[in-house]
């Protein structure tokens, strides 16, 4: 997929403000500087379209954009550590929630994973949240630049084992690197894939 035209719609606080176009929407959520905003810049082929920030919880909205005139990137807030209290960490949570399962025109919901560690418990907690809503969801291991090659296979394999102790099958899987500037293809042609069916 080659994107032509990039249109930021908006910045929502709740799912009834959102677009109601109908249109595909593809969403990107991760725990908190998992490199969210750099993924976002590589498939989009743009240096600024999300903002990178070193502070963890700076997405705090529903950022859409408009890709093609055809379908919506959805830029989530992130989830685990931010420097909040813990009630407003729990508005997030509630609207993230009601969000994904109220908005039928996600077609894919793309959980980010460090590859560097060990698969977190609040990454596994929103995973299988997501499966027990039956939200169609892939995984996209970001910053495998980080890991030396000769490793990153069993690294990603170890995290998929602990996965399919709660799950029958795995999503689909991305690797991702910013820095290799690799990854941001394979999502794009899934996406398209999707939009065609």
């Amino acid at each position: 997929m080659i994107i032509r035209d990039i249109e930021f719609i908006g910045s929502f606080e709740k799912e009834e403000q959102c677009p109601t176009t109908g249109l595909p929407e593809y969403a990107f959520i991760g725990r908190s500087n998992v490199g969210k905003s750099s993924l976002i810049n590589l498939i989009t082929g743009r240096n600024d379209l999300a903002r990178i920030s070193s502070t963890p919880g700076k997405t705090q909205t529903f950022n859409y954009f408009l890709i093609n005139n055809s379908w919506y990137l959805v830029d989530l807030p992130g989830y685990g550590y931010a420097k909040i209290s813990k009630k407003v960490r729990e508005k997030w949570q509630r609207s993230m929630n009601y969000f994904l399962m109220k908005r039928h025109q996600v077609y894919c919901v793309f959980s980010l994973i460090d590859s560097r560690h060990k698969l977190q418990s609040v990454d596994l907690k929103f995973l299988n949240w997501l499966g027990v809503k039956e939200i169609p969801h892939a995984l996209v291991y970001t910053k495998i630049d980080k890991v030396k090659d000769s490793e990153i296979d069993a690294h990603i394999e170890t995290i998929e084992s602990e996965l399919l102790e709660h799950w029958e099958y795995l999503p689909k899987t991305f690797r991702t690197s910013t820095v290799n500037r690799t990854g941001g293809e394979d999502i794009l042609a899934f996406i398209e894939e999707i939009n065609n069916k």
